[in-house]
């Protein structure tokens, strides 16, 4: 096993929000995308003066300790900020899980397209992406980027035939539009590695982040989804998407 440090933000113990089962979640430090309704936007910058280091040989140690809870089911999801900024390690991580038969989730907003994050998505048993927006231009809005390496990423994972999870933020005004939620569920409607999607209501809850950053909530003002805007978003979802649909 390679001597490797991961950047990470923090780490969650029996995680049950990001993937399935009972999980243990490593925050990985650093992302590309800019959204304006990050949550963490602590986990953007690669480098702070708060961004911790962990040999995989402690990762594999902590998996060893809660293997009993995993069950069929559970295991290790790397989340972010963007975990792909870091695949070489990742890989080397993923592969002594493999080892381990521990079960491995990558959660992923898709924005780099590289051979090694092809790597990385050939060794994850689960593959969790966030499509924020399938209109480009709104996408570039929302987050800085193109999502062309997203759906790059998505295609390349169907192409594996291996487990692929979809997320998507619902934000009144931003990614509500039905024309636009209609093109999003047609475009994913034939893929027969998905077998879930989540839904997301947008929520305020990380925006005192930003003044402990002394950043600007760019988003300052709108409001989450009402219980009607979530149905009529899930109707259109589950017309083209079934069952998989999962308002979370």
């Amino acid at each position: 096993m390679k001597a490797c440090n991961l950047k990470i933000h923090s780490i969650e113990t029996f995680g049950t929000h990001d993937g399935p089962g009972i999980r243990l979640v490593i925050f990985a430090q650093g992302c590309l995308f800019r959204c304006l309704y990050c949550h963490n936007p602590d986990t953007q910058a690669l480098e702070t003066d708060k961004t911790k280091t962990i040999k995989i040989k402690e990762i594999l140690e902590l998996l060893e300790k809660q293997r009993t809870y995993f069950g069929k089911t559970g295991g290790l999801t790397i989340s972010g900020g963007e975990p792909t900024l870091q695949a070489t390690g990742l890989i080397e991580l993923f592969k002594e899980c493999k080892k381990r038969a521990f079960n491995t989730c990558l959660d992923t907003c898709g924005a780099i397209y590289s051979r090694e994050v092809q790597e990385l998505y050939d060794l994850a048993d689960l593959v969790m992406l966030d499509v924020k927006h399938i209109d480009d231009g709104w996408h570039q809005k929302l987050t800085g980027m193109s999502n062309a390496n997203t759906l790059k990423n998505a295609a390349y994972r169907e192409k594996t035939g291996k487990e692929l999870w979809l997320r998507y933020v619902l934000v009144p005004g931003w990614t509500d539009q039905e024309e636009h939620l209609e093109t999003w569920a047609k475009y994913f409607a034939n893929y027969k590695t998905l077998k879930r999607v989540e839904l997301i209501p947008y929520h305020k809850l990380g925006v005192f982040k930003y003044e402990a950053l002394g950043r600007k909530y760019e988003l300052d003002g709108v409001e989450p989804p009402t219980k009607t805007e979530i149905a009529k978003a899930a109707e259109i979802f589950i017309k083209y998407l079934g069952n998989k649909v999962v308002v979370v």
